[in-house]
Formats: structure tokens, sequence, C-alpha cells
């Protein structure tokens, strides 16, 4: 009978934790790498006029902008921007002008939601060689098959999430075969930087650059004195 009991209890205990827990730190085998072919890729539902919309790549700087990445947690000793395995795309100027202008054509029914990749690599050598292949500037609709299924030899492992008017889709590449995930530490803070950003409530303004001027920037007006 004690035996039957203790039994009972650690079935009860193993239930109790479930596998999503968010309190519990996910690791690399935690991560779900599917080689490039099978792993999902970008979705547009109906709006297939999205998909000539084209994104850029973006710089470093750009990158923890976008994040909100505290600059506290930088290692200034290093002279290196954190982050060196990871390459970003953000939607270009003629993105956001097509979006304000088709969701104004279609009397709101076109869809205003953008959309940012951040590929984290198991290496930043991985990450430069990639960089070399990949083109600076590219519609939408080529994402899946020249960007994603274009990796032969590599598999990823896919996040997605939604913030407000961005979503963001991260993907973490590593040589097909590899075991765990090298860069596994900036691919956790990146995943906590998206998830604990705000919602995106007007890209035009939120994804501006220095060098990509929002459509509500309004230059400063001279008073007189």
């Amino acid at each position: 009978m004690e035996e039957k009991e203790k039994k009972n209890k650690k079935n009860k205990k193993q239930k109790h934790q479930h596998p999503n827990d968010q309190s519990c730190k996910p690791v690399a085998s935690d991560f779900s790498f599917k080689p490039s072919s099978e792993v999902k890729g970008l979705k547009f539902g109906g709006q297939f006029i999205v998909k000539s919309f084209t994104i850029r790549r973006a710089r470093p700087l750009e990158l923890l902008k976008l994040l909100d990445f505290p600059p506290m947690l930088n290692k200034p000793n290093n002279n290196k921007l954190p982050f060196p395995s990871t390459t970003a795309f953000l939607p270009t100027n003629f993105t956001i002008l097509a979006h304000h202008a088709w969701h104004t054509l279609t009397l709101g029914l076109g869809t205003k939601k953008s959309k940012v990749l951040l590929f984290v690599f198991e290496s930043e050598t991985m990450k430069l060689a990639v960089d070399r292949i990949w083109p600076p500037e590219i519609p939408l609709g080529d994402v899946n098959k020249k960007l994603i299924r274009g990796l032969t030899g590599c598999e990823m492992a896919r996040f997605k999430f939604r913030k407000g008017c961005i979503t963001f889709y991260v993907y973490a590449v590593r040589g097909i075969g590899n075991t765990g995930f090298s860069c596994v530490d900036d691919l956790r803070k990146i995943l906590q930087s998206v998830v604990a950003l705000k919602d995106f409530l007007d890209h035009t303004a939120m994804l501006a650059m220095p060098n990509q001027r929002s459509l509500n920037y309004c230059p400063p007006v001279a008073m007189a004195h």
C-alpha cells in the first residue's frame, strides 16, 4: 500500500510540471529544430499585395533600438555590440508608405501590419557567410523561397510574436545534424526582449530610424521671440 501511495504522489508531481511552464528556463533541446525545407515560413493570409512590400537588412544599432535593449547590458570592454550572430530585416521606406496607402485606399480594410525578421545563427562565422549570399533588400514574397528554403544544409527553430501592428518572426539557425545551440544565451535574450515589448500602435513612427523618418514627422518650426 505504501509503494502505491508513493507512485501516486510521483505521478501527481509529474502532472503539475507542465513542459511549457514559463518559470523553467528554456535550453537548446527545448527548441523544435526542423530542416529549412520543413520549417514554417511567413504567412500572408489573403493580403497578397503585401508580398510585394520590401524589407531591408538592419544595422546593428537599429536592431538594439527596435528591441529596446538596455545599453547597460552591453559589454564596453569587448568593443563589440550585442548579438553579433544575428541578422535582422526591417520594413523599408517603401513598405511603410505602401502600408499606409493600402490601408487608406481600401478604406481601412487593408492590413497595416508589418513583419520584422530576426535570424539568430549558431555562430558569427555562419552569419557572415550567409550575409554574403543574402541580398540587402528583398520582397516579403521571396523570403520563404530565397532566405528560409534557400539555406540548404541548415535547420531552424521558428518563433512568432504579434506585437500590435508588428509581427516578429525569430529563427534560430544551425547546421543540420548539430546538437544544442551555441548562441542560446543571445537567442534567449532576444526572445525575452521581444516578449517584453509593448504593442506597436503605429509602425510608421515606431520603426522610424535615424535615416528613415516617419510619416508623422514634422520639422521644427522657427519661433519668433
